[in-house]
């Protein structure tokens, strides 16, 4: 699959992977910033952004995408970046393909099943019928009346584009989503460990990666260090990419 995605600046490789109704735009100005000292990709994975539409989406399917990728690009090994479901795409990769694999960080996740959170968005967006409005104010207005946050609004709002005919349409494909969103809440495979420097980064108001998820973590990522960001939730490169970036590249910088 010919996945969408952008390149900044020069150097040793650093791939960006998105999380669910995520897109490589969620990442341009922290994209910018990591360019002034490496190559970086970020990519939108399939079934997102500008990136094909498929039935098929699984771990096992995102990871095999990335490798794809990194052959197209000829990339040899890369650091790797992950927020929520792309951190679950990059703990699979790094299990499976650990020679691809400098760097690993992981954003706000673990390696283990979650309780599917989403389903009753997963709702509110499908029964949007987005041909029928002629401008953003008045999709906000009626996702408001289901999904109370702004700033999730937002978020999902950065997945509406207009087609040829002029119409409002998702970028993201919803009914494949959906469709395997409670696998996609599950574990990633956990086989063989990734011996390499990895980096958990949670938020402190986040529960996705909690103490007791230590053990099943360093299980399987045998090197990791684990940084807890104040005062952010589940986006912690959103709500203080100034520290991210800075936790990030003091990471990539230690021999």
């Amino acid at each position: 699959m010919q996945l969408n995605y952008l390149s900044y600046g020069s150097g040793q490789p650093l791939i960006i992977l998105h999380g669910l109704f995520g897109s490589l735009d969620n990442w341009h100005t922290l994209s910018k910033n990591f360019a002034e000292h490496y190559q970086v990709f970020s990519l939108d994975q399939r079934n997102h952004g500008r990136s094909p539409h498929s039935d098929e989406f699984t771990y096992s399917i995102l990871v095999e995408d990335l490798l794809e990728f990194m052959e197209q690009q000829n990339i040899k090994k890369a650091h790797i970046l992950g927020h929520s479901m792309g951190g679950k795409v990059a703990m699979q990769f790094a299990l499976s393909y650990p020679d691809k694999v400098d760097k690993l960080i992981i954003a706000d996740i673990a390696p283990k099943s979650y309780p599917p959170s989403h389903l009753e968005l997963f709702e509110t967006l499908l029964s949007v019928d987005l041909s029928k409005f002629s401008n953003r104010k008045d999709i906000d207005s009626t996702l408001a009346e289901q999904v109370k946050d702004f700033a999730v609004r937002q978020f999902i709002l950065k997945n509406i584009y207009l087609n040829d005919e002029e119409k409002f349409c998702w970028k993201m494909n919803l009914p494949v989503l959906k469709k395997s969103y409670i696998d996609m809440s599950g574990s990633i495979i956990l086989t063989n460990t990734f011996t390499y420097p990895t980096l958990f980064i949670r938020g402190e108001k986040s529960s996705y990666i909690e103490e007791s998820d230590t053990n099943l973590i360093k299980s399987f990522f045998p090197s990791a260090q684990i940084v807890t960001m104040a005062k952010v939730g589940h986006w912690v490169h959103a709500e203080n990419p100034k520290e991210f970036f800075q936790i990030v590249m003091e990471f990539l910088n230690k021999e």
